[in-house]
């Protein structure tokens, strides 16, 4: 049994390597706020907009410790916050947890933010010549509980491959 769980700032592509890195390793694929969506019956921008960030973490921890308490195998993609949260960080250095973090600069996900604000509720307001702050400010805030992973990953300047292919390596030799 194991737990692979993609940690990392939004846009660092938790998503898509994830969704990747569980069809290579034929498993299921959790993408976390989408289980949080099933259970609100709602959309996550919808959820922030309607009853707030608190409301949103609390199901965001319900769903996170409901996977990690699971005895399947799994690849998880977090959101941005969820380590920082009801001390999420401490699973991810559990015996079978394999935590990844997915390390951008703030050069790169800006860019990749950019064209995504409207689905991000915590961005989708905010000036573009402020958004490299926000991001330097949350990334300096949540490096902490983003180096409790066991692994990073830099994915500036990678493919999703690529960066698959790093974390398929250290699972390896993780004896994954």
């Amino acid at each position: 049994m194991f737990k692979v769980v993609l940690t990392g700032y939004m846009g660092s592509g938790k998503s898509t390597v994830g969704a990747l890195l569980a069809q290579q390793m034929d498993c299921t694929f959790v993408e976390l706020d989408f289980e949080i969506e099933k259970v609100a019956g709602i959309s996550i921008p919808t959820l922030f907009a309607e009853k707030g960030e608190l409301a949103f973490r609390k199901l965001e921890h319900q769903s996170f410790e409901q996977w990690m308490q699971s005895p399947n195998s799994f690849v998880m993609s977090t959101g941005g916050g969820t380590p920082c949260y009801y001390n999420h960080h401490e699973w991810l250095q559990r015996e079978h947890v394999y935590s990844v973090y997915l390390k951008g600069s703030v050069t790169t996900l800006a860019q990749r933010l950019q064209s995504q604000k409207v689905q991000r509720p915590l961005i989708q307001n905010l000036p573009e010549a402020e958004l490299e702050e926000y991001i330097a400010k949350h990334l300096f805030d949540r490096s902490y509980y983003y180096l409790q992973s066991r692994l990073t990953v830099a994915i500036d300047d990678k493919t999703p491959e690529e960066i698959v292919l790093e974390i398929r390596r250290w699972l390896t030799q993780e004896g994954v």
